[in-house]
């Protein structure tokens, strides 16, 4: 089963327990022989699933949605960023240089195309900006990739 991840960053630290307490949750669920979580290894929800992944038993492959994506990231992800890259068994990459929302775009969709399944942390408002959780959902669902909502329920961010 080939699980991919999308989800809000920047979440509050009461949200961002919750939702990674779900994420371990969905992880387990899955039989770690057969798993393979796809993700872009940003900093929160997808670098949590990765993590997930990993510590399960599972298989990680990591979309990189531009060659100056990781510099993007926050610094203080680049230790984990760098550390979950290096415990990929594929790395997949867009082709793009810059790290715009059309790159992280052309990321997810390659995501959503490696995946049986997408995991989604979406409160399910509209995407704030080009490429966010809500464009990546409504991107899977019109490809026929089914999604699973990971949200706590009242939650907002």
């Amino acid at each position: 089963m080939r699980v991919g991840i999308t989800g809000h960053r920047g979440l509050g630290a009461d949200v961002g327990r919750s939702v990674r307490e779900m994420i371990v949750t969905a992880v387990r669920a899955y039989d770690a022989a057969e798993l393979v979580g796809v993700s872009c290894i940003a900093d929160g929800p997808d670098a949590w699933f990765a993590e997930a992944v990993v510590e399960h038993g599972g298989r990680l492959e990591v979309v990189v949605p531009a060659v100056g994506y990781r510099d993007a990231l926050p610094e203080w992800h680049h230790a984990t960023f760098d550390a979950l890259l290096g415990k990929a068994s594929a790395t997949h990459v867009t082709g793009m240089g810059e790290s715009t929302p059309e790159a992280h775009m052309a990321g997810s969709e390659i995501l959503v195309g490696l995946s049986d399944e997408l995991l989604a942390v979406w409160d399910g408002e509209p995407a704030r900006g080009f490429g966010g959780t809500a464009d990546v959902v409504a991107y899977a669902e019109r490809h026929g990739t089914p999604v699973r909502i990971l949200w706590p329920e009242g939650a907002t961010r």
